[in-house]
């Protein structure tokens, strides 16, 4: 599966972005959905999961309550709206896709990952 992330850009504090990403080549269907950001210098920080239902979702504490994760399955695609967006949230954002059973928050245990989209949020 090749990940296509969009929706990237330049924000102010307070502003809304939200992501998209759809599988450029195969399928997001019946796979697990992420996203996970990274800071040159830092770790990828999990943001997000949702289950292939899309019944469950589970978000990282740095963005719980401003970001809303959801997935289209009839469109193949999954967005990350975020809101109230602040400095802090600067990062390369990554959309990732898991086959395996289960939600999980280590980078190391997901098959598949976009090329990134690049937020930057100004003060």
């Amino acid at each position: 599966v090749q990940l296509v992330e969009s929706g990237g850009g330049l924000a102010q504090t307070g502003d809304s972005l939200r992501l998209s990403c759809e599988a450029s080549r195969g399928s997001l269907r019946r796979k697990n959905l992420g996203w996970f950001r990274q800071v040159p210098g830092k770790e990828r920080e999990f943001v997000a999961n949702i289950n292939w239902h899309g019944n469950y979702v589970e978000y990282g504490d740095p963005v719980k309550g401003r970001f809303t994760l959801s997935r289209d399955n009839a469109k193949d695609t999954t967005y990350l709206q975020m809101n109230s967006l602040k400095p802090e949230d600067t990062a390369v954002y990554y959309c990732v896709a898991r086959v395996g059973l289960g939600l999980t928050r280590i980078s190391t245990t997901w098959d598949f990952w976009g090329q990134g989209t690049q937020v930057t949020v100004s003060s």
